[in-house]
């Protein structure tokens, strides 16, 4: 699902992103660049912890309702993605020795041998813009 960003910026201030779905989510950068990079991270790690704490998940306002408030009208607007945390079970097979691979490139990158051939998957597909 998508969700509105605002970025937001004074002249004495870092670049702000907040996420009016998700009062009091909230991330800033140095430039324009790395407050977009944690948008995505930020907002994630949100919502996570509102599944944790047993809080329902909005839906997502569309940008003529959020643009409405007048606290929003100097404010850029862009779209992150929250992907799905449905996970699915699969039954894979690799011959002995690519699987040797796969779990030794995976050990050396600091990941399970599943987020190893995501992530794999998402280099190949940069369309994809999921978190593994």
């Amino acid at each position: 699902m998508n969700y509105i960003a605002l970025i937001h910026k004074t002249s004495a201030s870092d670049y702000g992103v907040s996420f009016p779905d998700f009062p009091g989510c909230i991330t800033v950068g140095k430039t324009l660049d790395e407050a977009k990079s944690f948008t995505k991270e930020a907002l994630i790690g949100h919502v996570e912890l509102m599944k944790e704490m047993g809080e329902s998940i909005p839906e997502s306002s569309s940008l003529d309702v959020i643009m409405q408030d007048a606290d929003n009208q100097d404010a850029v607007a862009f779209l992150v993605e929250v992907p799905s945390s449905k996970t699915v079970r699969v039954n894979v097979c690799f011959p002995e020795d690519l699987l040797q691979l796969i779990d030794k490139s995976a050990k050396k990158a600091h990941l399970s041998r599943s987020a190893y051939l995501a992530s794999l998957a998402l280099k190949k597909d940069k369309s994809a813009q999921r978190r593994v």
